[in-house]
């Protein structure tokens, strides 16, 4: 009796782990970087590079970030620049909200750690197709202050995502 119950709790396990890795119908690309000790340098530009073959289908492009609870801010500001086939260059600041009115913080997880799907573009196409280039580097100052906060404490993984839009 003990060794069917044992064998029907690796069976869940394993179905379990099949439900969680399954394949993502949507998903292009997704890729992400540990920031080292969770402090995001200023001078640390995360860097993405990925194949566009597809010139037609509308896609979704995400900016994906894990933070602990040591993130000291309501917000966050990013450069981001991608970089086309043919050299053309676009560079956009942005700003999302990582808590909600209250100081809770935005994004999916029960732990410490709080995983933050930010929309980057939406229902794009890609003009070319060929090698891209996609770059993001945190740019927070304090309230008062000009230079930026030098190392960027609570953020442990930047990502960048492609969806194709149904």
């Amino acid at each position: 009796m003990l060794e069917i119950k044992r064998n029907s709790i690796y069976v869940l396990i394993a179905f379990l782990m099949i439900s969680f890795t399954s394949c993502d119908s949507k998903q292009e690309f997704d890729e992400y970087t540990s920031i080292p000790k969770a402090s995001w340098n200023k001078q640390n530009t995360v860097t993405f590079l990925f194949s566009i073959n597809d010139t037609v289908q509308k896609k979704n492009l995400f900016i994906n970030l894990r933070n602990n609870k040591n993130y000291p801010f309501s917000n966050l500001f990013l450069i981001a620049e991608m970089d086309f086939p043919d050299g053309q260059k676009i560079v956009d600041t942005l700003e999302y909200d990582m808590t909600d009115v209250t100081g809770k913080f935005l994004g999916k997880g029960f732990t410490d750690i709080k995983e933050n799907k930010l929309f980057y573009k939406e229902n794009i196409t890609f003009p070319k197709s060929g090698e891209y280039t996609f770059s993001v580097r945190q740019s927070m100052r304090k309230n008062g202050e000009v230079e930026g906060v030098a190392s960027l404490d609570g953020i442990t993984d930047v990502g960048f995502r492609i969806e194709k839009t149904q």
